[in-house]
């Protein structure tokens, strides 16, 4: 049975952006509903880099991703936001009063005021290596493709796929607790930032991990759950066995926007186009903010986001409340509701 869920502002989207947009319409008295694709919040803070630490936060010299989502929801709390988390928005369509009416995955349906897209670059995944017997491993967390807590690799043998951020970072991070790491790419040079490369191989060249190149992976052994070995090849067919307990595979994401793309938004390059000053898009009280908004001179940064979603709060506040004049006031003076 569907449920039928009243609100001011739904907000798609609970990553650090989303999160910040419920605090800034809590701010303006306006309540609000937020759905995420993911089972938890947070995003790709959560999903991808809970762990790595984040240097451009104001006020925050150094914040790791999950700490600065439990920041974030803890600052949304006071405004009692509810979450639709495992779910995404399926449809659009406005209502006879104005107001429009999503439909989720579940079943619920959301009435709303005005919506606010803060869904980054998209629902994502992850691009798979196209391995025999692949999903048994994953459903066991032999293969991943995120890396949540660092401890769960102590004292493990790890294979890490991939030449990116992802893949240098992390093996860099552990190297510190697992046993061993080998990194797997198809060439010498990788496309991490230079200083992350250079750390990289330095510690290769201290024995603290191995660089295996030029390879690719070609197939695991085990039990088709538990792993034994990854077996790498290169491109004239030579193979290695590695023993191993985990795999990491670092080949990036698979952005789409899914249902969003029908909604008659004004995309470009799978974005979406906004208007700088209110970050209303073409849709009436549809507003987008963080990564899946764009307009001339966007940074995709979270502080960015963070401005947007105070900027689309504002623009919002009169489709909420209809003829009541809006004056700004600082947090400073009004304050926040008692937790």
């Amino acid at each position: 049975m569907s449920e039928t869920i009243e609100t001011d502002v739904a907000i798609i989207g609970a990553g650090p952006c989303g999160l910040f947009a419920v605090f800034e319409c809590g701010m303006l008295k306006m309540r609000c509903v937020v759905v995420d694709t993911l089972e938890e919040i947070g995003g790709q803070c959560a999903a991808l880099y809970p762990e790595k630490p984040i240097f451009d936060i104001p006020a925050h010299p150094r914040i790791e991703g999950a700490a600065l989502i439990r920041a974030l929801e803890a600052q949304a709390a006071p405004f009692g936001p509810r979450y639709l988390l495992g779910q995404r928005v399926e449809a659009l369509a406005r209502e006879e009063d104005g107001r429009l009416r999503l439909a989720t995955s579940a079943g619920a349906v959301i009435r709303a005021r005005a919506v606010i897209l803060a869904a980054g670059a998209g629902a994502f995944g992850p691009n798979r290596p196209p391995l025999e017997g692949l999903s048994g491993y994953e459903a066991s967390g032999a293969v991943r493709y995120l890396v949540t807590k660092r401890e769960e690799f102590r004292g493990k043998r790890v294979v890490i796929a991939g030449g990116g951020d992802s893949a240098v970072d992390w093996a860099l991070s552990l190297k510190e607790v697992a046993a061993r790491v080998v990194v797997v790419h198809r060439r010498d040079k990788f496309r991490a930032a230079p200083e992350s490369a250079a750390q990289l191989k330095a510690a290769a060249e201290r024995g603290e991990v191995e660089l295996a190149i030029p390879y690719q992976l070609h197939a695991l052994e085990g039990d088709g759950a538990r792993l034994s070995a990854v077996v790498l090849a290169t491109l004239k067919g030579e193979t290695r066995r590695v023993e191993a307990d985990h795999l990491l595979a670092f080949f990036g994401l698979s952005m789409e926007l899914g249902p969003i793309a029908e909604w008659g938004l004004g995309l470009e390059r799978s974005h979406v186009a906004v208007d700088p000053a209110t970050c209303a898009t073409n849709i009436e009280g549809v507003h987008a903010i963080g990564d899946i908004a764009t307009y001339p001179g966007k940074l995709k940064l979270i502080l960015q986001g963070f401005s947007e979603a105070a900027m689309a709060a504002h623009a919002i506040h009169p489709r909420v409340f209809p003829g009541e004049a809006l004056h700004f006031e600082y947090s400073t003076s009004k304050g926040v509701p008692a937790r």
